[in-house]
């Protein structure tokens, strides 16, 4: 059976990536986020027609709630969440504004929580599947101008390392990406290009990640760490 491949913030950098390579193991990918035409252009690339796309704003419980139960009434129970979707704002702590704290725990933490939980029961129900964490190296250690940022992703590490304790006697495979810096438009507010120029390939991080994460009898790979060389 064709499986099925959720990812959030799929419309640029490493959720396009990934999204382009799921496409092209013929697993149906659905993309989601908030700009319909990103997760379009993202559709553009691929080479058949298996994909869905929905429009999602993971800070928002009720609408992730929707959308997670319209995904499996119009296609199939999902066999693969990854939880992708991220913002970020750098600056010394005290210089944060209210508002880009709140989105980095809303986007950040409490999306990637919100649509674990809309998988966890059907995962438990089939006792199969895999949740895919895209944390960061900022959720390993502090890091000067990232202290929201990286308390965001800290949370998400600490969510992450629960729901494998909590899920380790099914068979659903939970794993925490922590990388370093890509090449993606994350970065295009923040850093000049030629700043970016010895980051890596997102479409190498996300061949890393689906190898890395792929079902293999009686192993699973709880964490992967992805650092610049």
């Amino acid at each position: 059976m064709q499986k099925h491949v959720v990812i959030s913030g799929a419309g640029s950098g490493l959720g396009a990536a990934l999204a382009r390579k799921y496409n092209e193991q013929n697993f149906h990918v659905t993309l989601t986020g908030r700009t319909q035409e990103k997760l379009e252009r993202t559709a553009s690339t691929f080479n058949n027609s298996n994909y869905s796309i929905y429009t999602m704003d993971v800070s928002s419980y009720s609408d992730v709630e929707k959308v997670f139960e319209k995904i499996v009434s119009d296609l199939k129970p999902i066999d693969i969440l990854i939880n992708n979707a991220g913002v970020g704002f750098f600056e010394l702590a005290e210089n944060l504004k209210t508002e880009q704290i709140d989105q980095m725990i809303d986007i950040n933490l409490k999306g990637t929580i919100y649509c674990s939980q809309q998988v966890i029961g059907s995962m438990k129900q089939h006792n199969s599947g895999s949740i895919i964490n895209i944390t960061s190296t900022a959720g390993i250690q502090g890091k000067i101008n990232e202290s929201a940022y990286c308390a965001s992703k800290f949370g998400v590490r600490g969510f992450t390392e629960s729901i494998i304790n909590e899920l380790s006697d099914t068979n659903i495979h939970v794993h925490a990406i922590y990388m370093s810096g890509m090449d993606t438009p994350f970065w295009d507010t923040i850093l000049e290009s030629d700043q970016k120029s010895d980051m890596m390939n997102p479409d190498d991080v996300a061949e890393l990640i689906i190898t890395n994460t792929a079902l293999r009898k009686n192993l699973s790979v709880p964490e992967v760490i992805i650092e610049n060389h």
